[in-house]
């Protein structure tokens, strides 16, 4: 389906979550590609309960990072709407957003994934049957909120208790040692693998968004049977969680060259430097034109809901 008429497009960005810088970057980057191409864009931050569509809003992209805008909440509030948005539905979000829910349709689908165990107390001790290196991730956080390597037993109750911070459960996963990649998945199609490498130590939050201090490869220097392999597991765990549209699936590389789905991002970041827009771009996709194909796609769901002056939620 092209959508070739301007549009009217709400912007949705900002947001209460701990990844809200990030995601006022992306819906910057996002509006000012959709206006380049003709649209008329709002931009709407929903971080105070009672926000309202603008009038003939005809859809919504979503730029929200994190909790509220990647767990399903936002998604249900526009359903109830019954305006059209980018990226995959409420349930989808509400599944990809819980590690722990992921990892299990992952194997429930056949996907490799780590092997992990869910803590749910700061006084727990280290799990039994398991030696460091260990990660330990919130169960319910954007991918690198919270994140903590532990490398010795020492290291685990303040690494347990700064997890915690962001969410009532961990995740302690198998640190497994090889390359890390990132699947982008458009409409049903593995785009070209990026290849993340930082400069000092693993890819937290820092590394991912201090400049310079990572290195992006895309395509992947891998061979042509691994970046396949690649790309299966990244489209079958996207399909395990029942993802639509776009969305980005980290995976790590162990040194046999196997496949270990790390987790699903159903609303990855799009600054112009961001993985996604990274990967569209190898295959020949500016970024505005990944925008407009993102609209597409949503509207394809269904006719667009021009939206009342009155539509708001609290």
């Amino acid at each position: 389906m092209m959508v070739r008429q301007s549009l009217t497009i709400t912007v949705m960005l900002g947001g209460p979550s701990a990844e809200r810088e990030v995601s006022l970057r992306s819906g910057a980057a996002v509006g000012r590609a959709l206006r380049s191409l003709g649209h008329t864009v709002h931009e709407l931050d929903p971080a105070v309960p009672g926000w309202e569509l603008p009038a003939g809003t005809d859809a919504v992209f979503l730029a929200l990072h994190g909790s509220y805008g990647e767990d399903g909440t936002v998604q249900r509030q526009l359903d109830k709407l019954g305006v059209a948005y980018t990226g995959c539905d409420a349930e989808a979000s509400r599944v990809a957003f819980d590690k722990v829910q992921t990892k299990e349709r992952c194997l429930a689908a056949g996907v490799p994934t780590p092997r992990f165990a869910v803590i749910a107390s700061a006084a727990a001790d280290w799990p039994a049957g398991w030696e460091p290196p260990v990660v330990l991730k919130p169960v319910r956080q954007g991918s690198s909120v919270g994140l903590q390597f532990v490398e010795a037993r020492a290291g685990w109750r303040a690494a347990l208790a700064e997890a915690l911070r962001f969410d009532h459960e961990v995740l302690v996963e198998e640190r497994i040692v090889g390359r890390e990649t990132t699947v982008g998945v458009l409409d049903g199609v593995a785009l070209p693998l990026v290849e993340v490498r930082p400069r000092q130590g693993a890819y937290t939050y820092g590394n991912k968004y201090t400049a310079g201090a990572t290195e992006y490869f895309c395509p992947a220097p891998f061979e042509a049977a691994v970046t396949e392999r690649i790309q299966r597991a990244g489209l079958a765990a996207f399909d395990a969680v029942g993802g639509r549209d776009y969305g980005r699936v980290d995976v790590m590389v162990a040194g046999s060259g196997s496949p270990l789905v790390l987790e699903v991002n159903t609303l990855p970041g799009m600054t112009e430097t961001s993985l996604l827009p990274m990967a569209a771009a190898a295959r020949g996709l500016t970024f505005g034109a990944l925008c407009q194909r993102m609209v597409e796609l949503a509207l394809r769901h269904g006719p667009a809901v021009t939206a009342a002056p009155s539509k708001s939620m609290t």
